[in-house]
């Protein structure tokens, strides 16, 4: 039983099968192959819009690649404080810019605080040469915090960057989950609110290892194309993280994969509800489920075949460290028994 993370998980079998076809005979390399070429007008027919896309292997690439694009080496970049890109990327937008400062920004479940936002851009000294220069709000979309930004907050947030000039970027690494949540088409969810770059997860939803970085104007990709090669995302052998870009966008698979994940997410937090001690931290919004346990119950899990990662939670020192929190995160390839099979252990 895997609950530590959704990239925990293997290839989907329709990825697998488009990688073993695609490994035939000899094709041009460097992104010059068909299949590459082809993703263009994939992606554009999903977002409803003509966008550039630029396929890379991690998450990590794609957002800090975007980010440079965006930002100059003495710009800004706003942010959640607990974001992916703040946390648990090494430095990596950063480096990649060439020194622009990441900002955290409050807000609870993960989501920016639009008030926090406004009041945070209105200390800046703008055009003055001695402090940074905000230039890219990035949102994470679902986030780290398993929260999801309805449409309006999503609106709300654009429309406060816009209003100081800024660009924005979506960390779309759980992309999918977010949209099924939400009920909404690609193109709602991004450029028709004002996002400028998409960062497209598609490794933790059953890729093998395959991101892809969306322009919706593709001016802006401007230098892209010499920044992921000189990052060494330029694959030679192209194909092989185009064909699974272009198999999970194949028949839905993406938006297939997100639903079975968010439903045995819903399914999980169902059974935790239900079970005397537990206590649920927020709504379940799409694949990550965040819980305290007994600290009894809890290191009772740690020795059974489940595996998951605490959670560090301030609250769970109060009343003498007898809680823990803990997130559960669930994938395509999460089960129903053995979601069953979890609350049957922590209820014993």
């Amino acid at each position: 039983m895997i609950f530590t993370s959704d990239n925990a998980f293997g290839v989907a079998p329709e990825i697998l099968r488009a990688l073993g076809r695609a490994n035939g005979g000899g094709v041009p390399s460097y992104g010059e192959d068909e299949i590459t070429k082809g993703l263009t007008r994939r992606f554009s027919d999903v977002f409803e819009h003509e966008v550039a896309v630029f396929p890379v292997a991690t998450g990590t690439a794609a957002n800090s690649l975007a980010l440079a694009t965006l930002t100059p080496p003495f710009g800004a970049i706003l942010c959640h404080e607990v974001a992916h890109v703040n946390v648990d990327e090494c430095g990596a937008p950063e480096m990649f810019s060439g020194g622009a400062k990441l900002i955290g920004i409050g807000g609870a479940a993960g989501k920016i605080d639009p008030e926090m936002l406004a009041a945070t851009l209105k200390t800046f000294r703008h055009g003055d040469v001695h402090q940074v220069q905000p230039r890219c709000l990035t949102l994470t979309q679902s986030n780290e915090a398993g929260g999801v930004y309805s449409l309006p907050e999503l609106s709300r947030l654009v429309g406060i960057a816009r209003d100081f000039g800024l660009k924005v970027h979506m960390d779309g690494a759980r992309f999918a989950n977010a949209l099924v949540a939400l009920g909404c088409s690609p193109a709602e969810m991004t450029w028709r609110l004002g996002v400028d770059v998409l960062s497209f997860g598609a490794t933790k939803n059953g890729a093998m290892a395959a991101e892809a970085v969306v322009f919706f104007d593709s001016e802006l990709a401007g230098d892209f194309a010499f920044r992921r090669k000189r990052a060494g995302h330029l694959f030679s052998k192209m194909r092989f993280l185009s064909v699974q870009l272009e198999a999970y966008l194949e028949d839905e698979l993406w938006l297939r994969n997100a639903r079975r994940a968010n439903a045995a997410a819903k399914r999980l937090a169902d059974g935790l509800k239900a079970t005397d001690g537990i206590e649920m931290l927020g709504e379940v919004e799409a694949n990550e489920v965040f819980a305290r346990l007994p600290m009894a119950v809890f290191k009772g899990m740690m020795k059974m075949e489940a595996a998951f990662h605490p959670w560090p939670n301030p609250d769970d020192a109060a009343g003498g460290h007898w809680m823990q929190t803990i997130r559960l995160v669930t994938s395509f390839e999460t089960t129903d028994e053995e979601v069953d099979r979890f609350l049957a252990l922590v209820r014993k």
